[in-house]
C-alpha cells in the first residue's frame, strides 16, 4: 500500500470565496484606498483587498509571516506592506501593484519586524522603518525598487522609533517618533543621504504612539502613551502647543488624523473616538467604541471615515451625525470549534474563547453574537431540530441558547470536572453527550424541562477531543488526547471498542457507511480503523509538519477534508488516501474544519480569528 503524499503537481488549488477576519493589532492597519471603493487591511500572511458596497474580496498572498504594517500611495497605484520574522532574519517589505492585484518587488533589508511604512506624496520614494532589533531607517526609490540610502533611526540614548509619516507636500521631507525621540528628516537625493534633526520638547518626555501630519505640512501631531497630543512645527523643530491639560485620553492617544477642514480625530486605547481641536483638545463630539482604536481612515476629505479596533471591529463614521456603523466584525482570539445546523448551508456558528456567533453563509454578515464573559466556550453544537445551540464551556457548564435570540434556556451545572472540551448531539434530539478534561464521557438526557444524567463513561485517562455519534444513535466514538479512541454503545451504555496509538486524538470522523471510522492527530497520520474490532486498515502521512486538528467527512464518503498546524486545507480522495486540493490562505494553526450540508462549501478556523470559506471542488 502507497502511503506517499502524491506529487505536487496533481495537486490542485482550493478556490478561496471568502474571508471573515482583520486583524486590529496592526496600528493604522485599516486603510481606505483613494478609490473610495475599497478597505484594505492585514489579516496574519494576507492582505484583504474589501469592496466597500459589495461582498467582493481580492487577497494579496506573499508575506511568509504576519503582517505587522500597511501602506499606500497617494495616488493608490501602489500598496507596501512589511511583515515581522524570527530574530536576526530579514524580515520583506512587499511592493503590490494596487490595479493588477500583483506582487512588484520584495524589499529585503530590515531585520526582525518592519515597524512602520510610509509613501511621499508623489509616489517617489518608501520609507521604512526597522523593529526593535533592527533600528534603521531606510528610503527605498519606487522607480527602481532598491534603495536609496539609511541610517539608525534615533540617537543612542532613547528608545526606538516606531512611527514614520511623510510629508503631505514633499517628496523630500518625513518624520520618525517613538519613545523619547521625535526627528524630521530632509533627504538629500545627489549625495545619497538622509539628515535628521531632533525636535525639541523642552521637559516633556514621552513615548509616541501615533502621527498625523497637516495637509499643508504646517504641523505635526503626535500621540502620546500618557494621553496627551503634543503639536510640532516641522521647520523651527519646536514644539507649539500640548494638550488637553485635564482629562487625558484613557490608555493613550493610539490613533490620530487631520482633517482638511482642520481639527483633528483622535482614538484612544479605550475605545475613545473623539473630534478635537488644538490647543484645547477638549471633545467636541464623540463616541464609545468596543476595543483600543488602532486605526483611522478617511474616505476621500473625510466626510466619512473608518475606525478599526483592536477587538476587530470596523465601524463606518459619517461626520456630520458622528454616528458608528458596525460594518464588519470578526473574532479576535482563537476559534476553537465551527458547525452547520442540519440539513442547512445558510448559517453556521462558531465560538471563540467568550463567544459563540451565528454567520450567515454568503454574506459573511454576523447574525447573533451570544456572549457570557470570561468563560472559554470550547465547543459547539446545534440539536437537529434547530431549536437550540449547546455549548461546552470551561466552567464545567453546559449551555444551551436559542438559536434566533441568544436567550440562555438552559445550564447543566458542574458537567465535567475540568471544563467541558468537547459535545455532541443526538438526532432525536434526546441525548447530549459530552467530553471533559478529565476524561469522562457523559451522557444527558434531555427533555422538555429537565437534563438527566444517564450514564458517566470513565475510560479516557485524559481530556477529550471529539465527540461524534453515529446515525442511528446506538453508537459513539470519542477522540481523547491520551491516545485513545472508544467507541461507545448508547443503547446499553457501555465500551464497544478501543482505539490505541502513539498520538494525541484531536479529531475523528465516521465513514457514511459507519464501518470505518477515520482519526487524526499530532501525529500527523491520518488512519483508517474497522469499528467492528478496532483493527488499523491504513494509514497516511497527513502533513509535513504539526498536528491535524480538525476533519470532516462529506455526507457520500467520497472525499474527507483535514487542516491542522500547517495551514493548510486539503480535500482527500477517501479510498484513494490521496490529496487532491488544498487551500493556501490561513496564516493561523486551523483548528477546525466542516464540509457544508449539500457540499457546497469548507470552512475552515484558526487560531488567529480568521473563518476563511472555500469552493467545494467537487460538485455533488
Amino acid at each position: 500500500m502507497d502511503n506517499k503524499i502524491s506529487p505536487e503537481a496533481q495537486v490542485a488549488e482550493l478556490e478561496l470565496d471568502a474571508v471573515i477576519g482583520f486583524n486590529g493589532h496592526v496600528p493604522t492597519g485599516l486603510k481606505c484606498h483613494p478609490d473610495q471603493e475599497h478597505l484594505i487591511f492585514p489579516l496574519g500572511c494576507t492582505i484583504l483587498i474589501q469592496a466597500i458596497n459589495t461582498q467582493e474580496q481580492n487577497f494579496l498572498q506573499g508575506h511568509g509571516n504576519n503582517v505587522s504594517c500597511l501602506a499606500i500611495s497617494r495616488s493608490g497605484r501602489y500598496i507596501a506592506s512589511g511583515q515581522v520574522t524570527f530574530m536576526g532574519f530579514k524580515a520583506d517589505i512587499i511592493l503590490w501593484d494596487y490595479k493588477k492585484r500583483e506582487l512588484l518587488a520584495r524589499l529585503s533589508l530590515h531585520k526582525g519586524k518592519i515597524e512602520a511604512l510610509a509613501f511621499s506624496p508623489n509616489d517617489l520614494y518608501l520609507v521604512s522603518l526597522g523593529g526593535p532589533d533592527d533600528g534603521s531607517v531606510v528610503v527605498w526609490s519606487i522607480a527602481k525598487r532598491d534603495a536609496i540610502c539609511g541610517s539608525p533611526a534615533a540617537g543612542l540614548n532613547v528608545g526606538n522609533a516606531t512611527n514614520v509619516i511623510f510629508s503631505r507636500c514633499r517628496d523630500e521631507m518625513f518624520v520618525t517618533a517613538g519613545n523619547g525621540t521625535i526627528r524630521v528628516w530632509e533627504l538629500d537625493l545627489p549625495n545619497r543621504k538622509i539628515w535628521p534633526t531632533e525636535c525639541q520638547t523642552g521637559q516633556m518626555k514621552r513615548i509616541v504612539m501615533s502621527i498625523g501630519m497637516a495637509d499643508d505640512d504646517s504641523f505635526f501631531y503626535l500621540g502620546t502613551t500618557t494621553g496627551d497630543i503634543l503639536k510640532m512645527n516641522p521647520r523651527t523643530k519646536l514644539l507649539t502647543d500640548a494638550g488637553p491639560a485635564k482629562d487625558k485620553f484613557s490608555l493613550g492617544v493610539s490613533a490620530i488624523r487631520c482633517l482638511k477642514m482642520g481639527g483633528l480625530l483622535v482614538g484612544s486605547g479605550a475605545g475613545l473616538l473623539v473630534f478635537c481641536k488644538s490647543p484645547s483638545y477638549k471633545p467636541i463630539k464623540k463616541i464609545q467604541l468596543q476595543g483600543g482604536i488602532t486605526s483611522i481612515t478617511l474616505r476621500g476629505e473625510g466626510h466619512q471615515f473608518f475606525v478599526g479596533t483592536e477587538e476587530s471591529h470596523i465601524y463606518r463614521v459619517s461626520f456630520t451625525d458622528f454616528k458608528e456603523t458596525l460594518i464588519a466584525t470578526c473574532h479576535f482570539e482563537a476559534v476553537e470549534d465551527i458547525v452547520f445546523p442540519f440539513g442547512t448551508a445558510e448559517l453556521f456558528a462558531t465560538c471563540a474563547k467568550k463567544d459563540i456567533r451565528v454567520w450567515h453563509t454568503s454574506s459573511n454578515r454576523e447574525l447573533l453574537r451570544i456572549t457570557v464573559p470570561n468563560m472559554t466556550c470550547h465547543g459547539i453544537d446545534f440539536m437537529r431540530d434547530g431549536k437550540s445551540i449547546i455549548s461546552a464551556w470551561n466552567d464545567g457548564k453546559i449551555r444551551a441558547f436559542a438559536p434566533e435570540t441568544g436567550q440562555l434556556m438552559y445550564v447543566i451545572n458542574s458537567a465535567h470536572r475540568i471544563g467541558v472540551t468537547a459535545i455532541a448531539t443526538t438526532s432525536d434530539c434526546k441525548r447530549v453527550i459530552s467530553g471533559g478534561g478529565e476524561g469522562e464521557v457523559r451522557v444527558w438526557q434531555i427533555g422538555c424541562q429537565t437534563q438527566k444524567l444517564e450514564e458517566a463513561l470513565k475510560e479516557h485517562k485524559s481530556s477529550v477531543s471529539c465527540i461524534r455519534v453515529k446515525r442511528n444513535n446506538e453508537e459513539c466514538v470519542t477522540a481523547s488526547t491520551d491516545g485513545t479512541c472508544i467507541i461507545w454503545d448508547l443503547v446499553r451504555l457501555r465500551r464497544n471498542q478501543m482505539i490505541l496509538a502513539n498520538t494525541l486524538f484531536q479529531c475523528v470522523c465516521y465513514h457514511p457507511e459507519e464501518f470505518q471510522i477515520i482519526t487524526s492527530g499530532t501525529d500527523r497520520k491520518i488512519a483508517y480503523w474497522e469499528v467492528f474490532d478496532g483493527t488499523v486498515i491504513r494509514e497516511l502521512e497527513g502533513s509535513l509538519s504539526g498536528s491535524i486538528n480538525g476533519m470532516d467527512i462529506t455526507q457520500e464518503g467520497v472525499h474527507f477534508v483535514t487542516g491542522g498546524n500547517d495551514h493548510l486545507v486539503k480535500v482527500w480522495d477517501y479510498n484513494e488516501g490521496e490529496v487532491t486540493h488544498v487551500g493556501v490562505g490561513h496564516s493561523g494553526n486551523i483548528t477546525r474544519i466542516r464540509i457544508s450540508p449539500g457540499n457546497q462549501y469548507i470552512v475552515s478556523v484558526s487560531a488567529d480569528g480568521a473563518i476563511l470559506r472555500w469552493k467545494y471542488p467537487y460538485t455533488s
